[in-house]
């Protein structure tokens, strides 16, 4: 929905199931239009969209899109984001790191990425911008070498430069801008804000400049500006307070490189704290959130800096003595303190104070996902909830 500033705010459907398009579409019937009803009653809502690889392939065939852009017409939604970093299923099944496969080096991850983009084009009203959030590259654990790294972040760069070419192409013909938002987020190749500029700096704009140089005629800088135009950065709230950066910092240091915000997505991380605490009641409380379907990667920050362990079920087996921990759980951003624990809410209100007065990006996307695998003490009705999230971000903005 349109809010203040031009901004639009939404929830992701990565919420609901949704393997193969007849069971997203049903779900979106399903629950989008009460959250729609106690939302914005009277204004058209905007949605994040989210769709499997199977779900996008059944999309485009026979009528369904055009039953889709009527269905959503006659209900008074839009599309104008989607999720295109979970490739298959992503419920109700071990995903783990799964979830970057296949990564940005493949050819199936371009192709992908390019019918999203076509299907987001046919469902973007006129005269309004869309992005796809998108995989961090890889993972970074299943290359150990630097050379093997680099090697990745070559291919991936080279696939990205590509998508960079398709949305140039676009927009010169039709008007449409439209925008690829890559997502950091712990043990991806790229975690926080300087690793992601190293990857501009290093290989997106090289590899930009030799295809638009060639493609185009364009002089050098005229390639870094288009790259940095249809590549931008999808900012993830809870991500980033796992690197323990500031909202601010990020923001500036972005800014000065010329690296655009394509989207923020509201989310909490959940925090341990366990300074004068007992600290086996914490460490309990923290083990119920030990579930096997997502990664939840653990932060610790330490003297020689941020440390990153692979799962919750890592650092639960240690327990070693540490006075905070951050684990990548996206719980309910409305909730401060729960139970022994508390979340990374403070990072967002944050955010949300900086976009009082600064637009840093047009599109922002709600993305609590894991309502399923949520201790039994914070599970309610799923719209009850997606609607407290929206209303919750309403009145702060």
């Amino acid at each position: 929905m349109h809010i203040s500033k031009g901004r639009q705010l939404t929830y992701c459907t990565n919420v609901h199931p949704g393997e193969d398009w007849n069971t997203t579409f049903e779900s979106i019937k399903k629950f989008v239009p009460i959250i729609k009803k106690s939302v914005c009653p009277n204004d058209l809502f905007g949605l994040g969209l989210r769709l499997s690889n199977q779900a996008s392939q059944e999309l485009g065939e026979a009528d369904r899109l055009a039953v889709f852009k009527t269905w959503l017409n006659t209900n008074g939604i839009y599309i104008f984001t989607m999720n295109g970093f979970p490739f298959g299923n992503f419920h109700e099944t071990t995903v783990k790191d799964k979830v970057h496969q296949p990564d940005w080096s493949t050819p199936k991850r371009l192709d992908y990425t390019k019918r999203l983009f076509e299907q987001l084009s046919e469902l973007l009203p006129k005269g309004m911008s869309g992005g796809i959030s998108t995989s961090p590259v890889s993972y970074k654990h299943w290359y150990r070498s630097k050379e093997q790294k680099e090697l990745i972040f070559k291919k991936g760069a080279k696939n990205m430069v590509l998508i960079a070419d398709m949305l140039y192409a676009l927009e010169q013909t039709t008007g449409q801008y439209l925008h690829l938002d890559i997502e950091p987020e712990p043990d991806g190749m790229l975690e926080n804000t300087e690793e992601l500029i190293y990857f501009f700096d290093n290989f997106l704009i090289s590899y930009g400049r030799e295809l638009f140089q060639e493609k185009y005629g364009l002089n050098e800088k005229e390639c870094e500006t288009i790259v940095k135009k249809y590549i931008t950065m999808c900012y993830d709230i809870c991500h980033f307070s796992l690197a323990y950066e500031e909202p601010k910092n990020t923001f500036e240091k972005l800014a000065a490189k010329g690296i655009q915000i394509g989207k923020i997505q509201i989310s909490a991380a959940l925090k341990a704290l366990f300074k004068h605490s007992n600290n086996d009641k914490v460490w309990d409380a923290v083990a119920k959130f030990d579930e096997p379907t997502y990664l939840h990667q653990v932060t610790v920050k330490k003297p020689e800096g941020v440390v990153t362990y692979p799962d919750l079920t890592v650092v639960l087996k240690e327990r070693n003595s540490v006075d905070e921990l951050r684990a990548h759980f996206h719980v309910p951003i409305f909730l401060e303190k729960f139970d022994q624990l508390y979340s990374t809410q403070d990072h967002i209100v944050k955010v949300l104070d900086i976009l009082k007065t600064q637009k840093v990006s047009e599109h922002l996307e709600i993305e609590t996902y894991t309502w399923d695998v949520l201790p039994k003490a914070l599970k309610q009705p799923l719209s009850d909830s997606i609607i407290r999230e929206i209303q919750w971000v309403q009145e702060r903005l």
